[in-house]
């Protein structure tokens, strides 16, 4: 499988790579930066502790992101941010929320994967 995705974190056959977050206003910044580049509009963005959820994206646009996200490799944090736009493009996780998601991030199955995997591992 190729490099691919923006961050310095990026999954190359099927291993994420380490180079983490600076601190929540580079978190920020990405969510941003992504929203741009989707032709998104966001509200707020909040980097704060959620107890069962990496982030959220209120009706009014406001992107809430875990604190946790901090911790992981870029490119897991990337994939939050970008699923959790694509919320803003297609509410549910239908077929056209899985395009975009695809159309944006080709390696997304993998990294949700990694997520996951960090998640059963326990260290959220």
């Amino acid at each position: 499988m190729a490099t691919t995705g923006g961050g310095t974190g990026r999954v190359v056959d099927g291993a994420v790579s380490a180079g983490g977050w600076h601190d929540a206003e580079d978190l920020k910044w990405e969510a941003r930066h992504w929203a741009a580049r989707m032709g998104v509009t966001i509200g707020q963005i909040h980097v704060r502790l959620m107890r069962s959820k990496w982030a959220s994206m209120s009706r009014g646009r406001r992107l809430t992101l875990n604190a946790e996200l901090l911790d992981l490799p870029r490119a897991l944090g990337e994939y939050v941010i970008v699923h959790e736009l694509v919320h803003v493009l297609a509410p549910n996780h239908g077929k056209v929320f899985t395009s975009f998601l695809s159309a944006y991030l080709p390696d997304w199955r993998e990294r949700d994967a990694a997520l996951r995997a960090i998640e059963s591992d326990g260290c959220r």
